[in-house]
């Protein structure tokens, strides 16, 4: 179905890989918009509660934009591409939770991608940088913006100002990751996360996913009216009740999403 990305389900958690390892999976046209087709399909699908995003191969997570789309680009079609729906926003919005699944280099847009993922694990080889300065332009998916939210202005601005990659413990020390993993057990830890997360009530994370999104885009008080709203919502659902009802009969929830 799918020419340069994997769809795998495994239980409650999916499993989308770019595969162009000939290209280290640098993102191109076809890449965002099979990315997209993917998420609008997870989307849909009750079954999946989270989603792991990751790049085929050992060498890299994505390396970056394919360059060889830049040619013959002019401003007014780059400022409309990335005006339309891309893949970056289509998951920085996508209501259920994605993790990032780094190996290797994620540079560019592959870092971009990575930061709009809701939590970001890599192994200990992983490499992370922002280097379009070197191609005379600045980042266009988010490089300035979520990345600075995420680590400050200060890291953010080196990065973006000299192009300079980091390894995966600076990484870990600007909180640009959150856990660092041998390279030969990436894939396992993040699957064990993945798997503890999607055991989860699916309306609550939504709902906490989307207050914590909120956040970083909005003023204390506006933040704190609509944490009360979402956990109000909540006690509307049946999960909800499952929850409460284990607790005091001191047994594991089952929830089903409603």
């Amino acid at each position: 179905m799918y020419e340069t990305i994997t769809l795998e389900k495994r239980g409650r958690v999916a499993v989308i890989t770019i595969n162009r390892p000939d290209k280290l999976n640098a993102l191109n046209s076809k890449v965002h918009a099979e990315g997209i087709a993917a998420l609008d399909e997870l989307r849909r699908d009750d079954d999946v509660v989270v989603v792991v995003l990751t790049g085929s191969g050992d060498r890299a997570f994505i390396a970056g934009a394919d360059i060889s789309e830049f040619e013959g680009q002019t401003p007014v079609t780059q400022r409309s591409q990335f005006q339309e729906r891309t893949l970056f926003n289509s998951i920085d919005i996508f209501p259920k939770p994605v993790i990032a699944m780094v190996n290797g280099f994620c540079l560019g847009g592959g870092n971009e991608l990575a930061l709009a993922c809701d939590i970001r694990v890599c192994s200990d080889n992983a490499k992370f940088g922002q280097p379009e300065i070197n191609l005379g332009i600045i980042p266009g998916g988010g490089g300035t913006q979520r990345l600075t939210r995420l680590i400050g202005e200060g890291r953010s601005m080196e990065m973006n100002l000299t192009g300079d990659m980091i390894d995966a413990e600076t990484a870990l020390k600007f909180g640009l990751v959150n856990h660092v993993f041998p390279a030969d057990q990436l894939e396992a830890e993040t699957m064990k996360l993945a798997e503890k997360i999607s055991e989860k009530a699916p309306i609550a994370l939504q709902l906490a996913k989307e207050a914590v999104k909120f956040a970083s885009r909005s003023n204390l008080d506006e933040g704190l009216r609509r944490e009360v709203d979402l956990f109000a919502i909540c006690f509307s659902t049946e999960d909800k009740q499952e929850g409460v009802s284990a607790f005091l009969e001191k047994r594991k929830p089952v929830f089903k999403g409603k």
